[in-house]
């Protein structure tokens, strides 16, 4: 599921965050339009989840390319989310904000035409970077609109609809896929965008910091570079034909990490304060977020090849399967955030990521039922999700000095994208790789055949192999972040420095 910033990034004593240049009159607004753009890219995250399995029939693609509808979103989310939010900061966030917003919904439009995965995978790349504009602004734009007696209601009001709109998506998004097919979950943009850019041009007033820095233009490319270089590594491992040159593209994902980080190291405003690092607490608490987060992503982009190829639901019931995980992290995470508070955020960070690893080794086992097979093991997951939102934050943001709140935030909601990025890049590699060695080489993991098909057995038998594999891999990790939590975070947060 998408995440939300979980604080407003980059602002510095220079910005104007005082409201003075917002009437009003013209705050609400300002704020429907970036709950209208913010959705747009919370709801495609969910959505396009549940069209994989319905596009890969469509168009005829395997499943190693189809991971690309949604790797090739993530990584240039991920890579350029903190140069996103550096760039409103340095030209003006209203700018930035309206240049993500047209080129997320042009991107939209070019994904709903695709004629084939290829350039279905090359709009998503786009809609990656409009979205990498377009986030990261939403709050900074609430933070300069708002003065700070009422800012804290308005991030609070803009959290919730992120909330529900993440929660409902799943269940809007199949209900549209049923009806019109997988290109409803790219229209489903248009209208969004355009109401709120006819907000935005009329009531967001263009705010900028006055202290910002030069970007990082070198490092986002590293960052960009070597995301790809190792999610293709990972994935061309379960290419007979390509493994040769997956292990070289992993090498030269290593070594362009290995400059980003020579980079970030020499930059004058780097993407990432590496000085951040030298706490445990706070390399232990992202580390905890790209096992948990990893975890999360893989069973999600998993479950609708499951739910639609094997059990045989619409995309409109997987919706419904999967109402109930928002709707419990969304309700859970402020009691569990509340009681972290008091308690620290170690024993729910532990208990959370334990609760994710036992659901996905019960959707592993696969038992039938629709209860004890999906809603029961999917209910699980959301609670143990729901007692890590808040606490992750926590802990990253107790373990950050006050000055470095902002870079602290933004490595916390990159590193949960990155986790994601490279866990589905795991998984179908994995899944793949099973499938094909179990007999399914001459199909495609997640279609099956019809019934009475001679090829059936023989299909059902390579993707049950390749499920309790990849499902066994969430499992790992999530509980590497249940280990991590007790060995690295402190039994109390540590007041901030």
């Amino acid at each position: 599921m998408a995440r939300a910033p979980s604080a407003p990034d980059g602002l510095s004593s220079g910005d104007d965050v005082d409201g003075a240049r917002c009437a009003p009159a013209s705050r609400p607004w300002v704020l429907a339009a970036t709950i209208l753009a913010s959705a747009m890219a919370f709801i495609d995250g969910s959505v396009v989840g549940i069209a994989l399995p319905v596009l890969q029939r469509e168009l005829g693609a395997g499943f190693v390319l189809v991971q690309w509808v949604v790797s090739g979103y993530t990584l240039f989310l991920a890579a350029l989310l903190l140069v996103g939010g550096a760039a409103g900061d340095r030209f003006g966030r209203r700018r930035v904000f309206m240049a993500g917003i047209l080129l997320f919904a042009a991107a939209s439009l070019a994904c709903a035409v695709a004629p084939g995965i290829r350039s279905l995978i090359a709009a998503r790349t786009l809609q990656g970077i409009g979205a990498a504009l377009l986030v990261p602004q939403s709050l900074a734009i609430l933070s300069a609109a708002f003065p700070p007696e009422i800012r804290g209601r308005a991030i609070g009001t803009w959290a919730g609809a992120a909330s529900i709109t993440t929660a409902l998506g799943p269940a809007v998004g199949g209900f549209l896929i049923d009806g019109l097919g997988w290109r409803a979950a790219f229209w489903i943009n248009l209208p969004l965008a355009a109401l709120a850019i006819g907000l935005t041009l009329r009531h967001v007033p263009e705010t900028r910091s006055e202290a910002a820095g030069p970007l990082d233009w070198r490092g986002a490319a590293l960052a960009v570079l070597a995301s790809a270089l190792l999610t293709a590594g990972l994935t061309g491992l379960a290419e007979p034909g390509w493994r040769l040159a997956a292990a070289g593209a992993l090498l030269a994902g290593a070594l362009a990490a290995a400059a980003f980080i020579r980079t970030e190291r020499r930059a004058a405003a780097p993407l990432v304060p590496l000085g951040l690092f030298a706490d445990r607490a706070f390399v232990g608490a992202n580390l905890l977020t790209l096992a948990l987060y990893g975890a999360l992503s893989g069973i999600l982009f998993l479950l609708p090849f499951e739910l639609i190829g094997r059990r045989a639901m619409s995309p409109g019931e997987v919706g419904l399967v999967l109402l109930p995980l928002g709707l419990i992290i969304g309700v859970g995470a402020r009691p569990a955030g509340d009681l972290a508070d008091r308690h620290g955020a170690r024993p729910f960070l532990a208990a959370g990521s334990t609760l994710v690893a036992v659901s996905a080794a019960w959707l592993m086992l696969s038992p039938p039922g629709l209860v004890a097979g999906v809603l029961a093991p999917v209910a699980l997951l959301g609670f143990g999700m729901a007692l890590v939102v808040a606490p992750v934050t926590t802990a990253v943001m107790s373990a950050a000095p006050d000055s470095a709140a902002g870079a602290a935030s933004g490595i916390s909601n990159a590193a949960s994208r990155f986790a994601g990025l490279f866990a589905i890049a795991l998984v179908t590699a994995l899944a793949a790789s099973v499938f094909a060695a179990s007999g399914g080489a001459g199909g495609r993991f997640g279609v099956f055949p019809p019934a009475g098909d001679p090829a059936a057995g023989t299909v059902a038998d390579a993707f049950a192999r390749g499920w309790i594999v990849a499902m066994a891999a969430n499992a790992l990790l999530a509980a590497a972040g249940a280990i991590t939590a007790w060995r690295m975070l402190p039994a109390k947060d540590a007041a901030r420095s």
